[in-house]
């Protein structure tokens, strides 16, 4: 057994098949059995699932699956901006938008490739974003599933624009947990943070973890490239890894919100929590020619790995 993981096909192992409407989806594999599934509507991850078959991200049972509509749960993709705080559709339009498989991508770091199962998707502006959105990119975003379970997100904007560009973006992760109530996230401490829900007052994290009792919508500022959610009761624990990606936003809506939020049930609050890699306190300037990368790891230890070990 041990030898055919060295030749597992990871071309192979990327299967393109439609879901029930009809749109492209990527179903990644691996030689132990973890996989993970990206539609091209939105260029969103839609399930994560462990060797056990284990669902590791959440989606509402209520969720809309009808583009042009974002799907609740997963990692949507928020660019050009998070939020509404600008002209444009809640959390930008990326995540609305039908994507390309990217054939022929520029070259990434040799790693970013070896030993993992990947889809290469391509975002360019239609006619339309432009009249909205005035400014021309190339968004290229891989998503990879490693030979350990783990899963990759690296996104790449390129301004193929003459004149220079800002957006703010984040990976919107929903991720499944047991019970909201029991959960921590340890290396957010200390850290200051805007809070969503007193109009971006900045405050500064007071507790030696995070934990939760009521509606959480929060933006925590410089965050270490390394941020852990315990989940005491399935006894494991989702480190998030980032690159480019300065800020840690952490929502859960909690009772009232959930109640208002049709594609939401009423109860769901209690198993998700989004924790996302994000770019949101100082937007990402471009000049012409540049490009930005941001960078979201996931992956799933038991509980027993203890704090100290997360400056890895």
């Amino acid at each position: 057994m041990g030898h055919s993981a060295a030749i597992w096909d990871y071309r192979a192992a990327v299967e393109i098949t439609k879901d029930w409407n009809g749109i492209d989806q990527a179903v990644l594999g691996n030689p132990q059995g973890a996989s993970a599934r990206v539609s091209l509507h939105g260029g969103q991850v839609t399930s994560w699932r462990n060797e056990h078959g284990e669902e590791l991200l959440f989606t509402s049972s209520k969720a809309i699956f009808k583009p042009p509509k974002a799907m609740r749960g997963g990692i949507p993709i928020c660019f050009p901006q998070f939020g509404s705080c600008g002209s444009l559709e809640q959390h930008g339009f990326a995540r609305n938008k039908i994507w390309m498989v990217d054939d022929n991508p520029p070259p990434l770091h040799p790693n970013d490739s070896q030993g993992k199962a990947f889809i290469d998707l391509l975002l360019k502006p239609s006619e339309d974003d432009l009249k909205f959105w005035p400014h021309s990119f190339e968004f290229r975003l891989r998503v990879s599933l490693a030979t350990n379970g783990d899963l990759m997100l690296i996104s790449r904007i390129r301004n193929v624009n003459g004149k220079p560009f800002s957006f703010s973006f984040a990976y919107h992760t929903y991720l499944s947990v047991s019970d909201i109530s029991e959960i921590r996230i340890e290396g957010l401490e200390t850290l200051d943070y805007l809070d969503n829900l007193c109009r971006r007052e900045r405050f500064t994290e007071q507790g030696d973890a995070v934990t939760f009792e009521a509606e959480v919508d929060r933006v925590y500022l410089g965050s270490p490239n390394v941020v852990a959610v315990l989940d005491h009761e399935k006894k494991r624990t989702y480190l998030i890894r980032k690159e480019g990606l300065p800020d840690a936003v952490v929502w859960n809506p909690w009772e009232k919100k959930s109640k208002s939020m049709v594609d939401f049930g009423d109860e769901e609050y209690k198993q998700m929590l989004c924790v996302d890699g994000a770019a949101i306190e100082k937007p990402i300037t471009l000049k012409p020619g540049e490009e930005w990368t941001g960078r979201l790891q996931l992956s799933v230890v038991p509980s027993s790995f203890c704090s100290d070990q997360l400056h890895l």
